[in-house]
């Protein structure tokens, strides 16, 4: 498995994730940026803070990667999430898949993504400019706890 940092304080840099993940045998190249934006369900997002319980969060983003290079045969999958406090349009989470062909390249980062959000014990914070703060995308502790992960 991937000894790559998957989780983050300092901002996501897409270009050094870019050249990290360079293969010339790869003929697609698809990157999915999640990007904090202004608004959700009809309120102003000023700024949002993320949690995460950071040995689990490493752990299931490296079998992220792993298994999603075995499901759809690419030869990078490469997830990095932040966490802490983010202003409206930095990058929260950032996908990087280098595959032979486009097409499995393309499923591959939806599923990574999609994964990624059901699996990963990260937790998002709301702060809205009528000044309430409201957790959202919460994954239960209980549903990254599948399989062995090595703990209890």
């Amino acid at each position: 498995m991937s000894e790559q940092i998957h989780l983050q304080s300092e901002p996501l840099d897409l270009a050094a994730l870019l050249r990290d993940t360079e293969d010339g045998a790869c003929g697609a190249l698809v990157v999915f940026s999640g990007t904090v934006r202004n608004h959700h369900a009809g309120k102003a997002v000023q700024r949002l803070n993320y949690t995460a319980h950071r040995g689990l969060v490493e752990k299931v983003l490296a079998e992220l990667e792993e298994e999603t290079k075995a499901k759809f045969g690419v030869r990078q999958c490469r997830i990095v999430h932040r966490e802490g406090d983010l202003e409206v349009g930095e990058d929260s989470v950032l996908v990087v898949v280098r595959s032979a062909h486009r097409g499995e390249a393309f499923a591959a980062a939806k599923y990574a993504i999609d994964t990624l959000k059901q699996r990963a014990p990260v937790w998002k914070r709301e702060f809205y400019a009528d000044g309430s703060v409201d957790y959202q995308d919460g994954v239960p502790l209980s549903a990254c706890c599948h399989g062995d992960h090595g703990h209890d």
